[in-house]
C-alpha cells in the first residue's frame, strides 16, 4: 500500500464536471494498493496519517499533526502510484490491485479514516479531474 501525502490550503476533485469531493485545509492523500495489503496495512498507515506532523506550529515548525489543526482529508484512488517503468516508457501497472480487490480496501481504509477527521473522496475508477493546491509544498510518501 502506498500513499502519497500532500499537505493542501484547497483541493476538490471532480467527476463528469461535478464537484464529487471538496477540502479546505488538511491532507490529499492519493491511495494505491498493490496485492499482500491488507486490514494491517490500513490501519498501520491511517495511523501514520493522522500522527504526521506537517502542519507548523505557533513557531513555524512543521510540529503539528492533522487532528491537532483540525483538518480534513480529500482520499483519491491511485492505481498508477504503482507504476513500473523498468522495461521502457509505457509503464506497467502490474504490480497495482485489480479494481474489485482494491476497491474495497480503499472503501475501508476511507472508513478508518474517518474514525478520526473528515473524510472527502473521489469515485473508485472514476474518470477524475482533481485541482490540488499544495501548502509548502509539502509531499511525502508514505509506503507499507
Amino acid at each position: 500500500m502506498r500513499i502519497l501525502v500532500q499537505r493542501s490550503l484547497d483541493s476538490k476533485v471532480e467527476v463528469n464536471n461535478k464537484v464529487v469531493g471538496k477540502i479546505n485545509d488538511g491532507l490529499v492523500l492519493l491511495v494505491g494498493f498493490t496485492d499482500g495489503d491488507t486490514i494491517d496495512s490500513i490501519k498501520y498507515l491511517v495511523n501514520k496519517v493522522i500522527n504526521l506532523r506537517i502542519f507548523d506550529d505557533e513557531n513555524g515548525v512543521m510540529n503539528k499533526n492533522i487532528l491537532e489543526v483540525k483538518g480534513s482529508v480529500l482520499s483519491i484512488s491511485q492505481f498508477t502510484l504503482y507504476a513500473d517503468t523498468k522495461k521502457g516508457n509505457r509503464p506497467s501497472y502490474i504490480k497495482a490491485m485489480k479494481g474489485e480487490e482494491a476497491t474495497k480496501l480503499y472503501d475501508l481504509f476511507n472508513e478508518e479514516l474517518k474514525k478520526y477527521v473528515s473524510v472527502e473522496t473521489g469515485i473508485f475508477g472514476a474518470d477524475m479531474k482533481v485541482s490540488i493546491k499544495n501548502d509548502g509544498p509539502c509531499t511525502i510518501l508514505l509506503e507499507r
